[in-house]
């Protein structure tokens, strides 16, 4: 028999990933996805159930999650998955987790805050580094400096991606750099930097288009949000991009095109290269009076976090430990959640 819950998206680089984890942790998922040749293969070399199921069957996808409490979505883009999978798990009664980044996601699954308090489930996407470790850091800023007006977190040591990783933020290249001001998403008129000390000299950031641009607000209700990351030369490429430029990288053959060359890329980074990273973020909190306060968290490699925070989270959801509706990890969890975890370091850097 299988642990009461699934993971979708088993045959990804995340999913292979968080299968290893979950074996070594004694947890034996439902594993599920398109291709059943693949999810064969990889059921029996960790000795777990499967089911091939498509996205675009609903009957075979309820069936499938009326056997499991929990669902762990791993399939992205999820500009495309999270909808069809969340319609389910509001049919069925089962509670919605995934890993998205994607700004866009977050607020459409924020927007079913009633429908999955009616169908008692919670939905908490992004249970990765997309966002357990900002959003823990910007719960913790909020706690720091309650009458905050302005939050910037800054993000480094991000390392490779996986291919699933990098077709996301080509989706995204149209919409350019997104920022919250006065409480709601807009598109920055121009791409805001900084120039940054996390404790290895300054270093250029660049704003992105990161998902706690969504879950920093619904954590916080600190109106004015702006994540940056370490500045490179595919990120400086994308904040240079014009408007012509988005619109045109933006085009369905344009957008092929790029996926198909994300493809040839490495599936994402060996377990030596893993093993090697990690990564550090800073939050930086504002009021009107300028008063102003700043953490930095150190965490390891995101993919490897992505492993330990989403079985963690799973487990927890299968103990009872939720709450319906949608969520993000720190109103659910807290704003320490994140310094549970091995090899994550929190120090606030002023009083």
């Amino acid at each position: 028999m299988s642990d009461r819950f699934m993971i979708y998206g088993a045959t990804g680089y995340t999913g292979k990933l968080v299968i290893r984890t979950a074996k070594a942790l004694g947890m034996a998922p439902l594993i599920a996805g398109r291709t059943e040749a693949r999810l064969k293969s990889l059921a029996a070399q960790h000795g777990l159930q499967y089911q091939a199921i498509s996205l675009e069957d609903p009957t075979a996808l309820d069936a499938a999650l009326s056997q499991v409490d929990v669902v762990l979505h791993l399939a992205g883009p999820f500009s495309a998955t999270s909808k069809p999978m969340l319609d389910a798990c509001l049919r069925t009664g089962t509670h919605y987790l995934d890993i998205t980044g994607e700004i866009d996601v977050f607020e459409a699954c924020a927007a079913r805050d009633a429908d999955a308090k009616a169908a008692g489930i919670m939905v908490l996407p992004g249970c990765g580094f997309d966002v357990v470790p900002s959003d823990c850091l910007a719960a913790h800023m909020k706690k720091r400096l309650p009458d905050a007006t302005s939050l910037s977190l800054f993000i480094a040591g991000l390392g490779g991606v996986s291919q699933g990783t990098a077709k996301s933020g080509i989706e995204g290249v149209g919409k350019g750099i997104r920022v919250r001001r006065d409480g709601k998403i807009v598109r920055a008129k121009t791409v805001p930097r900084r120039e940054l000390d996390l404790g290895e000299g300054p270093k250029p950031f660049v704003a992105m288009p990161w998902g706690d641009v969504a879950t920093a607000y619904h954590s916080t209700q600190i109106p004015d949000i702006t994540v940056y990351f370490q500045s490179n030369p595919q990120m400086e490429r994308m904040a240079g991009l014009g408007m012509f430029g988005r619109w045109f990288a933006s085009r369905g053959f344009m957008q092929r095109r790029l996926k198909r060359q994300a493809e040839m890329g490495p599936e994402g980074p060996n377990e030596a290269a893993r093993r090697a990273s990690y990564s550090v973020l800073m939050g930086e909190a504002t009021n009107a009076a300028g008063d102003k306060v700043v953490s930095r968290l150190r965490t390891p490699e995101g993919y490897t976090l992505t492993a330990m925070t989403t079985l963690e989270i799973v487990s927890r959801v299968l103990a009872g430990e939720l709450k319906p509706g949608f969520q993000t990890p720190s109103s659910v969890y807290g704003a320490d959640f994140i310094t549970e975890f091995d090899g994550c370091q929190l120090e606030d850097l002023n009083s």
